[in-house]
């Protein structure tokens, strides 16, 4: 019972702590170290202006130092989308070649559109007060009617802030825009599971993956959390609760490989080992946990992981 109850509270702490909303990341990508013997990982420098934002493949691996320069170190191979944005520039996207690696210099030019320095405000003020990064979002709307990354942005900080109407309405503004748009079909998804809607979260979250030819980490985990709760509710039913925990542990699994080394996947390791633990693959959740340990050695939450790692031998010796 005290083991399950740890189990509990670890749950609480790691899904308090999943935000998908742009910009908002405390890791710093320059922390990690690749793991261990992976001959497949490459370590880039992204060298652009200061404090400035950066996503592969769409997912943001967080901010330039003050020199300008991202060291990311566990990027896989392959070819990559590299996007950079900084206040009072334009936002760029350009290719990273299956070989590329060190240095990869982004020069950014500078803007005065005015739709794109209200997004750009909008974006500064999501962790800071989310009612005027809405008044912001709507403000580069307005200026920009078929602006899909501020619909999107829109939805996003409205989800946030429970006005699910409204959030679903900025969705259907950011498909108007852009018809075939796997972010927002993931942030539809989400909001339609927090009003209960599950069957059309699933549906929307299988069309997020679907628009984005499989690569969707954001839908993926959606449907991961959608899943767990769906087990978390199966009212002592082991069979139901089994099976809506493998589907759980699937869609998690998927999101993380596609997540590669991102800092959003030190959070959805966690769950997917509290999962792991629930369902009794108590030496699947340590190989987990020290997956994690591998990719990010030296952040802050590795003691806690370290710490899972010893209660479950602990469990295991009993």
């Amino acid at each position: 019972m005290f083991f399950s109850n740890i189990i509990v509270r670890r749950a609480a702490i790691v899904l308090s702590v999943i935000v998908f909303a742009s910009g908002a990341l405390s890791i710093s990508a320059q922390i990690r170290k690749p793991a261990s013997g992976a001959a497949q990982i490459r370590t880039i420098n992204v060298v652009t202006e200061p404090d400035a934002s950066v996503w592969i493949d769409g997912v943001l691996y967080g901010k330039t130092n003050g020199v300008g320069n991202l060291t990311i170190t566990t990027l896989s191979a392959g070819v990559h989308s590299l996007r950079v944005r900084a206040n009072g520039f334009k936002e760029i996207t350009q290719p990273i070649s299956a070989v590329q690696k060190g240095d990869i210099e982004v020069n950014l030019v500078k803007t005065t559109d005015p739709a794109d320095l209200a997004f750009q405000k909008a974006e500064g003020l999501l962790s800071v007060d989310r009612d005027k990064a809405a008044q912001a979002y709507q403000e580069a709307i307005k200026l920009r009617p078929k602006y899909a990354e501020a619909q999107l942005g829109l939805a996003r900080v409205l989800l946030e802030l429970g006005d699910y109407d409204g959030a679903s309405a900025a969705i259907a503004g950011a498909r108007r825009a852009r018809p075939v748009y796997p972010e927002a079909s993931a942030v539809e998804g989400r909001i339609l599971k927090e009003s209960g809607e599950e069957a059309k979260a699933i549906a929307a979250f299988k069309r997020a993956i679907t628009e984005g030819k499989g690569f969707q980490p954001e839908a993926y985990t959606g449907l991961g959390l959608l899943y767990k709760e769906k087990a978390e509710g199966a009212g002592g039913d082991i069979e139901v609760e089994t099976a809506n925990n493998t589907e759980a542990s699937k869609n998690l699994r998927a999101a993380l490989k596609q997540l590669s080394g991102a800092p959003d996947a030190m959070v959805i390791y966690q769950l997917e080992g509290l999962i792991y633990e629930r369902m009794g693959k108590l030496q699947e959740a340590i190989d987990l946990y020290e997956e994690f340990l591998r990719i990010f050695p030296n952040t802050s939450e590795a003691t806690a992981v370290r710490s899972f790692i010893v209660q479950i031998k602990k469990q295991m010796a009993q």
